[in-house]
């Protein structure tokens, strides 16, 4: 094997190879995601002016004080993309929690701060209460997408679900996405829409060994 063939073999390893993300991935995950929300229509919703403002919700909000916590939150080697999973009864914060978080939640969305509110509770309103594992964030850097990265991300907690007879649940924000989701045995079980005017979401449900 010729030394670009290893190397690209490496990279394609580092890239493929999933596990349990910690704390000091924080930082390098959340510039991946920040990276592969780039064009996400909700994303776009909740943060008009696509500013430095994204790593920081998907670090100091939805990684570090909402995901990690839990355990349940998935990357590769090289941190090219995270998979942010809730555990079963996980899924809905208790007043402290969104007490908690709503200094950080300001900092982050400023003046886009009730159209966020308003968005999360949409989404909290239709979430199931049947126990599953939630699917809050998946992503991957541009560059990589397209190559099984996401759904490798995914694989783990599918798989336990799969074992534990325990369905999963996530909101699709594009048709690609969406397509990709029902790959991997996900259906839509409704079409909705954020209020004021936003952009459309796909409820999706897995069911276990699906």
């Amino acid at each position: 094997m010729t030394a670009e063939k290893q190397r690209m073999a490496d990279d394609t390893e580092r890239r493929t190879t999933v596990r349990k993300a910690t704390a000091g991935d924080v930082a390098g995950i959340a510039e991946s995601l920040a990276k592969a929300f780039r064009d996400d229509p909700v994303t776009e919703w909740w943060l008009p002016d696509k500013s430095s403002r994204m790593r920081r919700v998907f670090e100091e909000i939805f990684l570090k004080r909402i995901c990690l916590p839990h355990d349940e939150t998935y990357t590769t080697e090289d941190l090219a993309g995270g998979a942010l999973w809730m555990p079963p009864g996980e899924w809905q914060l208790g007043f402290a929690d969104n007490l908690r978080l709503l200094p950080h939640m300001a900092a982050a969305f400023a003046r886009g701060l009730p159209r966020v509110m308003r968005s999360l509770g949409h989404m909290d309103a239709k979430h199931p209460h049947e126990p599953h594992y939630y699917l809050f964030i998946v992503g991957v850097e541009p560059e990589w997408q397209g190559k099984g990265i996401g759904s490798t991300l995914m694989r783990p907690v599918l798989d336990r679900c799969d074992r534990e007879r325990l369905p999963a649940y996530l909101e699709a924000t594009t048709p690609r996405n969406r397509e990709l989701y029902r790959r991997i045995g996900f259906e839509v079980a409704e079409e909705t829409r954020l209020p004021g005017g936003g952009p459309p979401l796909w409820r999706m449900w897995r069911e276990p060994g699906a």
